[in-house]
């Protein structure tokens, strides 16, 4: 189940929906879907993976869900998890909005990662961004890593 501010909880079905409306309501302008994930420090780990659909210019939506708390072996691991999760909803978004809006109106897609090239994730970078870029994704990293390191974050 996903979450929003102003609508609830929300299935994956209505999610799309939401999308759909908020997309079709400007279908002139540029948007961009941003998947992030992020987690909280402490064991067991909260997951938490955020979409966000940006009226490129003129505001955004999100959507999140908080996965299951699972205990993480390293660092690695975790961030590998959370890019992992990002990557699986992105192409689930990507196939059920194609199908609902069309190939026409697609637009770039993008993976958040929350690795920088300061501090310890610093040496995944190469890994989870080639991972990312293997499914067809945008990977974008801190610090333009908002929908991960802000939009994910605020609600870990």
């Amino acid at each position: 189940m996903f979450n929003s501010l102003y609508k609830g909880t929300l299935s994956l079905e209505q999610v799309i929906e939401e999308i759909a409306d908020f997309v079709t309501l400007k279908s002139g302008r540029t948007y961009q879907i941003i998947v992030g994930s992020d987690s909280s420090s402490h064991d067991p780990v909260s997951l938490v993976t955020a979409i966000t659909i940006w009226r490129v210019g003129n505001g955004a939506i999100h959507f999140w869900m908080k996965g299951d708390p699972k205990s993480y072996a390293t660092l690695r691991d975790r961030i590998y998890g959370e890019t992992i999760a990002s990557v699986t909803l992105a192409q689930e978004l990507r196939g059920r909005l194609k199908e609902r809006l069309g190939e026409e109106i697609f637009w770039n897609d993008q993976i958040h990662i929350d690795v920088g090239e300061r501090g310890p994730t610093k040496e995944f970078i190469d890994a989870v961004v080639g991972m990312v870029k293997g499914f067809g994704f945008e990977a974008v990293i801190k610090p333009y890593s908002f929908g991960a390191s802000v939009v994910a974050d605020r609600h870990t």
